[in-house]
């Protein structure tokens, strides 16, 4: 297996290759399967048809030239990957990061298929991403890379083809460049597209473009929905998520006594998450971004603890000094710790919700959590999992765990089409209608097949997707 190092928020880690990660999770539900299937023809069909998932449909390799700021041009590398369809357009997010690989966005677009139809939406799996750090580029660089992209990837995406979306390091007004960028190509070769159908070949745009209410707080509501729902299984049922009952006292939760959390990772997704958890009577003791993280044990305010932050700006920046209960923000109250501690903290719920990768072999026998909710994609490598399950350590699946965001798409995808605005109150329903449903088809799975929750989200979306396979 290929390997590489990540220099992750203050501490080296060996980050296994995401592609790699993601097959060793399909070929454990496959032999789940296949053990399950006693018919020997029914056997063969069912080898078959699992076959096309091990790799996507098409990959779209583009070089993007741009005009710098200076008059220079420079060359980017970009991807996106299309690695399902079997439910419906393709579906998945764009990121621009410097350390993007095109076996991570196999990886995420492969999640995106399994995710998709978990969330019981009707679309299939898709990722894209371009090398660049954007936080070298200068905004007009930035607009002129997006309208780059969205011209070399323009032939293959479509309301009704391939439906991008942000991801990390993009946002709202990307995805109106590109939007508007598909415009200005239509109007070029005289090809006539309908307004509805061009505003719903992207979503996750601005609210005056058509996006849709709730949007940017989508992924962490629908966490919050499915930690839930986990929750009251678990304080009603007794039992656990890993090989033993011994994970999480839920009933905790039940009777109103909270439970604590620490949140890795403290952008859009993170920070919605200790907020929605905050406000539901959790006690959030720590969260950390990029330069690092904060640790307050009677637990912080996530939404003063975000102003601080913003007020740090660059180039202290990060949440240094951000030690904020209450109404106040006060350095005697926690202190300062790094990401690789923060993951170890004795707490009853993680967090994961920053990148890939970060619970491996090599620490996850120090995890002190007791339930792990996975809001980035892809944090745990497989071999942490097994790890995990036999500590006794739950881990409610990033397929599941983060399907908010992109249930929203489809809303914000489904009332382009159809010329409908939904308030943010209808759309909190049907997301919640949504995460319910999909917790419910994953822990039956789970109950059927006597595994983990993880195995469980791929056995229930592997055998939606199998049955589309002609």
């Amino acid at each position: 297996m290929m390997l590489r190092l990540k220099n992750f928020e203050k501490g080296w880690i060996m980050s296994a290759n995401a592609f790699a990660n993601a097959q060793k999770q399909l070929e454990l539900a496959a032999k789940i399967l296949l053990a399950h299937t006693k018919n020997a023809q029914e056997k063969q069909k069912l080898t078959q048809k699992l076959e096309t998932l091990k790799n996507p449909n098409r990959i779209l390799d583009v070089m993007l030239p741009v005009t710098m700021d200076d008059g220079s041009i420079r060359i980017f590398h970009g991807f996106r990957v299309q690695y399902n369809n079997n439910l419906g357009p393709y579906k998945g997010g764009i990121r621009y990061h410097q350390d993007v690989t095109l076996d991570e966005v196999k990886a995420l677009a492969f999640w995106m298929t399994i995710k998709c139809a978990v969330a019981q939406i009707p679309y299939g799996g898709g990722k894209g991403g371009v090398i660049v750090d954007p936080k070298e580029l200068s905004e007009r660089e930035l607009e002129r890379l997006s309208r780059a992209y969205a011209r070399a990837i323009a032939d293959n995406i479509g309301a009704y083809k391939d439906v991008p979306a942000p991801d990390v390091n993009t946002n709202a007004a990307i995805m109106e460049w590109m939007t508007d960028e598909l415009r200005i190509m239509n109007d070029e070769l005289r090809i006539k597209v309908k307004e509805n159908e061009l505003r719903a070949t992207f979503t996750g745009k601005p609210l005056n473009k058509g996006g849709s209410e709730g949007r940017e707080e989508a992924t962490g509501k629908g966490g919050l929905f499915v930690l839930l729902a986990a929750l009251v299984k678990l304080g009603s049922s007794g039992q656990g998520l890993g090989s033993s009952n011994k994970n999480l006292n839920a009933r905790r939760y039940t009777l109103n006594a909270p439970l604590t959390v620490a949140v890795q990772g403290f952008g859009n997704v993170g920070f919605n998450m200790a907020k929605f958890l905050h406000e539901q009577g959790f006690k959030v003791v720590a969260v950390s971004d990029s330069k690092g993280g904060i640790y307050v044990p009677e637990g912080l305010n996530p939404e003063l603890t975000l102003q601080c932050k913003q007020k740090n700006g660059p180039p202290a920046g990060g949440l240094v000094g951000c030690y904020c209960v209450g109404t106040v923000c006060d350095l005697k109250k926690g202190k300062t710790i790094s990401n690789p501690e923060l993951l170890e903290l004795p707490v009853d719920i993680l967090v994961p919700a920053a990148l890939e990768n970060q619970i491996t072999a090599r620490n996850a026998g120090r995890i002190g959590a007791k339930l792990i909710l996975e809001m980035a994609n892809g944090p745990i490598t497989p071999d942490a999992d097994a790890i995990l399950f036999k500590r006794g350590i739950g881990v409610i699946p990033d397929v599941l765990a983060n399907s908010g965001g992109v249930t929203v798409s489809y809303f914000e995808w489904y009332q382009n089409l159809k010329n409908l605005h939904w308030s943010k109150e209808q759309v909190n329903k049907k997301l919640k209608k949504y995460m319910d449903k999909a917790f419910d088809g994953v822990w039956k799975t789970r109950e059927k097949y006597k595994t983990d929750m993880r195995t469980a989200a791929f056995l229930f979306a592997l055998e939606k997707i199998i049955k589309k396979v002609s």
